[in-house]
């Protein structure tokens, strides 16, 4: 059976590579992104419909998970992929940006579940599948916003694993090491080749390490794996 899959800043990057896993895999995916004109290129390169929202924001994702669900179907799969950073040591971290990354990052995987969770829990199949970090679990200088999100991300997702795990929905998230994205991409190229060298495989991880995951915790094949933080890091961090 044919299922649906909405992911979240799935116009590029990792999100991107997710969608294709996922169609590959047969699910109709609909990707939701903040940039209205990222979110067109987007549909006329791949032919996927897609939905401009903040995530950040309760009542646009409430708005946008309607529009879709109208359009195409309930959702199967949700896949929460959308993130910032606004890195800065703590001393020095303006107020501004440890807010808008906590909305961000973590907000919007309660926005999103919030929305959707209660249509699966009625059709009794689900899958939440959410982007947490290595730097959630190890911890990170200059990350205190981004790897506090991350790793609430990682609590939210053992909680609700534990409430949907009798309705046939499965909450698992993933934690990437360094994985080149356009995000990785403005640090500068000495700390680059650092933290690849620091990688027991030999490389930096790629968008579609991450995506081989995501398609798998999607799939009937993961139905017994709930309430998990799956690394994919090269076995940077053990």
């Amino acid at each position: 059976m044919s299922r649906r899959a909405l992911v979240t800043g799935g116009a590029g990057g990792i999100g991107a590579a997710i969608a294709d896993a996922l169609a590959r895999d047969g699910a109709e995916v609909i990707v939701l992104d903040i940039d209205p004109d990222r979110l067109a290129a987007y549909s006329a390169a791949t032919g996927r419909a897609g939905v401009a929202a903040d995530v950040s924001v309760h009542d646009d994702v409430a708005r946008a998970v309607g529009a879709v669900e109208r359009a195409h179907g309930p959702i199967d799969i949700l896949v929460n992929n959308a993130g910032i950073i606004r890195d800065a040591m703590l001393h020095k971290m303006d107020p501004a940006d440890w807010t808008r990354v906590i909305a961000v990052n973590l907000g919007s995987v309660f926005n999103t579940a919030r929305a959707i969770v209660p249509g699966m829990r009625q059709r009794g199949w689900g899958r939440i599948i959410s982007l947490s970090s290595m730097n959630a679990q190890r911890g990170q200088a200059g990350q205190t916003n981004y790897a506090a999100a991350k790793a609430g991300i990682i609590g939210f997702t053992k909680s609700l694993a534990l409430e949907v795990a009798g309705k046939g929905i499965t909450v698992n998230c993933i934690a990437p090491g360094f994985i080149e994205t356009d995000m990785t991409a403005s640090i500068p190229n000495e700390l680059r080749v650092e933290e690849i060298r620091r990688v027991p495989v030999g490389r930096a991880g790629q968008p579609e390490d991450i995506a081989g995951m995501a398609a798998f915790l999607a799939s009937d094949a993961a139905a017994f794996v709930t309430g998990q933080v799956l690394a994919v890091n090269g076995g940077q961090y053990l």
